[in-house]
């Protein structure tokens, strides 16, 4: 039966949802009673069949199509506000983060050309380690300048080809996929890159850092630049890693430190050497051993161990001249640490002391933040005051006349941060210098700092790059 109003009203089929209880079952044809396909008009309100078997029922349209037109109509409505309200957020995504990559630099505006790092689920640690890294101008300038990796195996042969997920378990290279990361993190991209290349092979030849727990990240630096090291010794893309390094001449100048055989930029850059002298309490033998270091880690002391902020009243600040000392100071080796001693042919007891041989290129210093009680690892959350520009080494190291008083200087390039309580939790963050201005560095998110933030931080990792002949000469 066709609704006598239906020639100038609309009618339509009521959606389930809009019907008592969920259902139209109260909803019935007048004719049929069926509940099934009911439609309604909306000027009558009568309720009719819409269903072809019913001998009266609703046809689904007037002669004129006007229902049709209507669901057009509507339709248009609801596409044009979709688009528009698509468009406006997209805007707003655009203007928020070209707001957010630009500053103002002697009045006139530039873009900030630091590119982010995607969390892939709990790698803050390394996403910190990365961008520290990408700021060490030696250091990450010698990765970007190396050649492609090229495959010679099957169907690649002869072709250049990237290390990704697809290229199977055996074709994986840490210093290429490093080398892309780092090319990738100053090219001024508005969206983070994700380092999932060579997070999977971090999982190929790291096997600690599997899955996606939180991890620490001095333990990661670790790990990263052990394993470099390994593989630039090995040579690639048909080069070996001296003749590349030969390349620079400031790297190939330096006084090399060997770590795990020859050197290579991972030991020219962070390399350094420990002096570290024993001395028998007993009979005074002296025992001396050289030791190579890429990084120091130091003690915060016990005495300053309550002072968690630099404002608070108790006590004096710790500063990392107290972090050194520690280090550096003459130590009683107590009861689990005797010294087998080869003149008196027994443990005995001894005292330990370390002196700096060599200076690296770039000094990296870990604070021991996180230690052993009887159950867990605790964290040491202790402000340690640092300076920014002019640490002095000098009065560590063994022969320091023979040192020029600007070769024992330091500015500060990057800092690790970790937010938290505890190693398998909290967040890592990074601040880090490049070309003057101060970046923080928050996975995806980098912002522009200022030097009054970066001095506030509880610092993990330290990274101090060596001082150049020609600047100047404040201290710490």
């Amino acid at each position: 039966m066709e609704c006598p109003h239906l020639s100038s009203s609309v009618c339509i089929a009521p959606d389930s949802a809009k019907f008592p209880n969920g259902s139209p079952s109260s909803w019935c044809c007048s004719v049929c009673r069926s509940n099934k396909s009911p439609w309604v008009c909306l000027t009558c309100s009568s309720v009719h069949c819409g269903s072809y078997r019913c001998d009266d029922f609703v046809v689904n349209d007037t002669k004129l199509g006007l229902v049709q037109k209507v669901r057009e109509h509507l339709q248009n409505l609801e596409n044009s506000a979709f688009t528009a309200d698509r468009h406006r957020k997209r805007k707003l995504l655009e203007n928020s983060s070209l707001n957010s990559k630009l500053l103002k630099v002697n009045g006139s505006t530039t873009a900030i050309c630091a590119t982010g790092l995607r969390n892939l689920g709990n790698t803050c640690f390394m996403n910190a380690i990365l961008q520290s890294l990408s700021n060490i101008e030696q250091f990450c300038c010698y990765f970007k300048e190396l050649p492609a990796v090229e495959l010679r195996n099957g169907k690649t042969a002869g072709r250049r080809t990237y290390h990704t997920r697809s290229q199977g378990d055996n074709n994986v290279s840490l210093v290429e996929e490093f080398r892309k990361t780092l090319c990738a993190l100053w090219q001024g991209s508005q969206t983070a890159f994700s380092p999932e290349s060579l997070f999977y092979v971090v999982w190929k030849i790291m096997p600690n850092f599997r899955g996606y727990q939180q991890q620490d990240a001095h333990e990661f630096m670790r790990y990263l630049l052990d394993h470099l090291h390994l593989e630039l010794q090995d040579g690639f893309n048909g080069v070996s890693h001296s003749a590349v390094l030969q390349e620079n001449s400031t790297l190939s100048a330096s006084n090399k430190c060997c770590i795990n055989g020859a050197s290579t930029v991972v030991t020219a850059i962070f390399g350094g050497i420990l002096q570290n002298e024993v001395n028998c309490l007993i009979c005074g033998t002296e025992s001396r051993k050289f030791d190579p270091f890429l990084d120091l880690s130091l003690d915060i002391p016990s005495q300053f161990r309550s002072k968690r902020s630099k404002n608070q009243e108790n006590g004096p600040v710790c500063s990392l001249r107290d972090c050194l000392r520690s280090f550096t100071d003459l130590e009683e080796l107590d009861e689990t640490e005797l010294y087998m001693c080869h003149k008196c042919k027994k443990k005995q007891k001894s005292t330990k002391k370390f002196w700096i041989q060599k200076l690296p290129r770039v000094l990296c210093l870990h604070l021991k933040r996180f230690h052993w009680t009887a159950y867990l690892r605790n964290k040491v959350d202790t402000y340690v005051e640092f300076p920014l520009r002019g640490l002095d080494m000098k009065c560590y190291l063994l022969e320091p006349e023979n040192s020029g008083p600007e070769n024992c200087l330091y500015d500060l390039a990057a800092v690790v941060v970790h937010h938290g309580s505890g190693v398998g939790s909290g967040h890592y963050t990074a601040y880090a210098t490049h070309e003057g201005r101060w970046f923080h560095f928050n996975d995806s998110t980098v912002t522009l700092t200022d030097e009054e933030t970066v001095v506030k931080a509880k610092a993990y990792i330290l990274f101090y790059v060596e001082r150049q002949a020609k600047a100047g000469s404040d201290k710490l």
